[in-house]
C-alpha cells in the first residue's frame, strides 16, 4: 500500500481515542490487570442482546457496554461502574451475569474523554493522566444520560440499581445520593473519605445521610 493511502486511513486523535475505545469496549483485559488467571469466569451471550452502544450526553457520544435478555422490555436497570481500568472484559462479563438474571445491565466507559484507561500498565500514571481528570459532576451527568438511554431501550427506571468497583464503588455512593430513582446500590470497596477538591467536592461519608436507597458496602481490612 502506498504511503499516501496509509496516511488517508490514519484517524485524527479525537477519532482514534473515542472510536478505538468504543470498538474495543468490553473486549480484552486492561493492561494493568494482566496476566489473567486461567480460572477467569466467562459468561456467554446466549439469550442476550449484548455489545457496545452509544449514549448521547449533550453533544458527546459516550460508549457503553449493554447486556439484556433478548426480546424483553420493562427490565430493571443496573448501572455497572468500572474501576479505574475502564470497561474491559471483566466489567462486560459482570454486565452479562446481570443480564442472565433478567436485568438490563449497562456499563458506560467513564474515562473516554480523558484517555484510554485500558491501555495503561502503570497505575500511578493512569491515575495522574486519566482518572484524576474525571470530575464528579461530569460523572453524574454521564450516569443520568445512561439511565435515560436504558429507559428508552427496554429498561424501567422505576427499578434502578447501581453497582461499582473501587473507583466505581465510590461513585455508587455518590450516585445513590444524586438520583432519587435509585432503589439500591452495592459498592465493591473504594474510597469513603478524602480531601474536597473542585472535581471531587464530596465523598461517600459526606453523602451517607442523604442516600435515596440503601447501599451495601463490601470492604476488607486485609
Amino acid at each position: 500500500m502506498l504511503k499516501q493511502d496509509l496516511d488517508s486511513l490514519t484517524p485524527t486523535r479525537d477519532f482514534s481515542r473515542r472510536d478505538f475505545v468504543a470498538i474495543s469496549l468490553g473486549s480484552g483485559f486492561a493492561a494493568a490487570v494482566l496476566p489473567v488467571s486461567a480460572q477467569t469466569i466467562t459468561t456467554d451471550t446466549a439469550g442476550l442482546t449484548a455489545g457496545p452502544v452509544s449514549i448521547p450526553v449533550g453533544g458527546f457520544a459516550l460508549p457503553a457496554y449493554r447486556a439484556a435478555p433478548a426480546g424483553r422490555s420493562d427490565l430493571p436497570i443496573v448501572l455497572v461502574i468500572s474501576e479505574i481500568f475502564g470497561v474491559h472484559e471483566h466489567i462486560a462479563d459482570v454486565a452479562r451475569r446481570f443480564a442472565k438474571q433478567g436485568y438490563l445491565a449497562i456499563a458506560p466507559e467513564m474515562f473516554v474523554r480523558q484517555g484510554d484507561a485500558k491501555a495503561y500498565s502503570d497505575i500511578p500514571k493512569l491515575i495522574a493522566e486519566v482518572v484524576s481528570k474525571k470530575g464528579d459532576a461530569e460523572t453524574m451527568q454521564d450516569l443520568d444520560a445512561t439511565v435515560a438511554w436504558a429507559t428508552a431501550n427496554g429498561g424501567n427506571r422505576a427499578r434502578l440499581g447501581v453497582t461499582g468497583f473501587c473507583w466505581g464503588g465510590r461513585i455508587t455512593w455518590l450516585y445513590t445520593a444524586h438520583n432519587p430513582q435509585v432503589k439500591a446500590g452495592v459498592a465493591w470497596y473504594g474510597r469513603l473519605v478524602g480531601e474536597a477538591t473542585p472535581l471531587a467536592p464530596k465523598h461517600p461519608v459526606d453523602v451517607a445521610g442523604t442516600l435515596n436507597g440503601p447501599v451495601l458496602g463490601l470492604y476488607g481490612e486485609k
